[in-house]
C-alpha cells in the first residue's frame, strides 16, 4: 500500500531517484519497456516497498539488491520463453524471474513480448 499522499507511481519514480546508480537505470529501463508492452499496465507499490505490475492480475515485481535487479513473473512458470530471458527461479512451479546483473544486456523485443503473454495469461484466467 502506497503511504498517504503518494501515487505508486511517484513511489516508484523515487525509488529509481535514490538508488543513483545502474539498479536505478535499469528499474526505469524495465518500466519503460513494461509500459511499450502494455500500455494498460497498472503500477502498484506492496510489501512495503515493492514495485508492481499488473494488468487483470499481477505480472512482474521489480525488486533492487545490492548485486541485482530481479523481475519476477507471478505466472512465470506457464509462459513460453523461447528467449531464455528467465534465469532465476527455474525450480518452482509458479513464478520465473529475471535477474539483471550491472552491464547485461537484456533482449526489448522478447522482454516485451513476455510483459505481452503475461498480461494475456491474466486476461484469459479473469474471464
Amino acid at each position: 500500500m502506497a503511504p498517504k499522499g503518494k501515487s505508486p507511481s511517484q513511489l516508484i519514480d523515487e525509488r529509481i531517484e535514490e538508488l543513483g546508480d545502474w539498479r536505478g537505470k535499469t528499474l526505469a529501463q524495465l518500466r519503460a519497456l513494461i509500459k511499450q508492452a502494455d500500455p494498460d499496465v497498472v503500477e502498484e507499490w506492496k510489501w512495503r516497498g515493492v514495485p508492481v505490475w499488473s494488468h487483470d492480475g499481477l505480472i512482474c515485481t521489480g525488486e533492487t539488491y545490492k548485486a541485482v535487479v530481479k523481475l519476477t513473473f507471478a505466472k512465470g512458470a506457464s509462459l513460453k520463453d523461447p528467449s531464455g530471458l528467465f534465469n532465476a527461479s527455474l525450480e518452482g512451479n509458479v513464478r520465473r524471474a529475471i535477474d539483471l546483473h550491472e552491464g547485461d544486456e537484456l533482449d526489448e523485443d522478447a522482454f516485451r513480448t513476455l510483459i505481452r503473454a503475461a498480461a494475456a495469461l491474466n486476461r484469459s484466467k479473469a474471464r
